[in-house]
């Protein structure tokens, strides 16, 4: 039976928390004391029961247990899957942030990254595919297993060249290599960041920058994947060297490449998927950790691109699903965006 402090966190300020449960379940939830009692169909007066003995034991772990925990567990829960296994795992722990995936699918990326030397994560905007990548990154330089971290992204313009961008190279470049920047002042702090990128344990660079190089004893993260070329992906990938980690992140569905240029990404040889050693990830609407309308907006541009492909009209280009031929010999599922999961996904 939950003590008193833990019925507060259950139950939320002024029962917010209770009224979200009832609303979601369609239940009427009596509290006597210490005790919850269901009134509901059976299959839901079951599910709040899963879900109230989830909630303890995430705040019984020291979870701050608000809506947006609620709304997450209540939707594993509907899933049947168990949240207490996914909202406690750490990825790193940080005097700025405690960083934990927070979907099944999240929980599936970050581990995948911890057993494989290439990892490619594949999803749509806001499921925290580089957010993750960059905080396992980070901890793998706290656990002195590599030496440094590289942060590289291909620079791709929408619109606007680099060359009308005012500064030197670095400065033309730094728009878009801010994302990462950001990332990494959010999981461990400006100063902390500060003082990493001056020792040389921090680097971010263009893409164009890992040409010739050798990389070893690093965590390397590829971000923004699907605006590189297929040469820019060979190169980048056999750029890994001994004691190194990559993690090469992107969404197929938002491609900036101009014309009719083949995106690297949705082009890696299946074979490569077939490797001991590497692993890819699909992140879904359920993995958004956005405000919750974006999952929606992402199902709707789904809807529309699948029905522009059965002559529906298309959705703006920089959004919609782009079809590529894949090689000669290339197995059928290969002939749309990313080849079939192979090993270790």
């Amino acid at each position: 039976m939950p003590d008193n402090a833990l019925m507060v966190a259950l139950l939320g300020q002024n029962d917010e928390l209770l009224r979200i449960v009832e609303a979601e379940f369609d239940a009427d939830i009596l509290v006597r004391g210490n005790e919850i009692n269901v009134r509901a169909r059976p299959a839901e007066a079951e599910a709040v029961q899963a879900l109230y003995e989830e909630l303890v034991l995430l705040a019984e772990q020291g979870h701050l247990l608000d809506r947006e925990v609620l709304q997450r567990t209540i939707g594993m829960v509907r899933r049947g899957e168990v949240p207490s296994d996914v909202l406690t795992h750490n990825v790193i722990s940080t005097p700025a942030r405690i960083v934990r995936p927070k979907s099944v699918g999240q929980k599936r990326y970050v581990e995948a990254i911890e057993r494989n030397a290439i990892t490619f994560g594949i999803g749509p905007a806001g499921t925290g595919k580089t957010y993750l990548a960059m905080a396992a990154a980070v901890g793998a330089l706290q656990d002195r297993a590599v030496q440094r971290i590289i942060l590289t992204r291909p620079a791709v313009e929408a619109g606007e060249k680099l060359g009308f961008l005012p500064g030197d190279l670095l400065a033309k470049v730094d728009p878009y290599l801010r994302p990462l920047y950001d990332s990494l002042y959010d999981i461990l702090g400006p100063e902390a960041t500060g003082r990493l990128t001056e020792r040389g344990a921090v680097e971010v660079a263009p893409l164009a920058y890992m040409r010739g190089r050798t990389i070893n004893d690093s965590f390397v993260v590829l971000d923004e994947a699907q605006n590189t070329s297929p040469e820019q992906m060979k190169m980048f990938l056999t750029r890994i060297g001994f004691g190194s980690k990559a993690v090469v992140t992107g969404d197929v569905t938002q491609i900036d490449l101009p014309g009719t240029d083949r995106s690297g990404l949705t082009t890696v040889p299946s074979e490569i998927f077939e490797l001991e050693g590497v692993a890819r990830v699909e992140l879904g609407s359920e993995d958004v950790v956005r405000h919750p309308i974006v999952a929606k907006i992402i199902d709707a541009y789904e809807k529309a691109g699948s029905a522009g492909e059965r002559g529906g009209t298309d959705a703006d280009r920089g959004t919609r699903r782009k079809r590529v031929t894949a090689p000669r010999g290339a197995p059928r599922g290969a002939q749309r965006g990313i080849p079939r999961r192979g090993k270790g996904s």
